[in-house]
């Protein structure tokens, strides 16, 4: 498992789904969060791991399946 911190955004394509946008900007459509901690332009930090075999509508990266989240300061 991985920490990744980055900014959370959410994409309207196709009946919208959620990124996390890392501090280097990678992006990753993200999967397993608890939807009460899914803010846009929230700064979190999340543990997951890339799961490669996954793939959607959003086109914008790879699936990140998340373990946790916690929102940064």
């Amino acid at each position: 498992m991985k920490t990744y911190k980055g900014t959370l955004k959410k994409n309207d394509l196709e009946g919208g789904f959620w990124e996390l946008v890392t501090e280097n900007g990678e992006r990753y459509q993200i999967k397993g969060a608890d939807e009460a901690l899914l803010v846009e332009g929230q700064k979190v930090s999340v543990n997951g791991e890339i799961d490669k075999s996954l793939f959607g509508i959003g086109m914008v990266g790879s699936y990140l399946k998340i373990d946790s989240i916690e929102v940064e300061p």
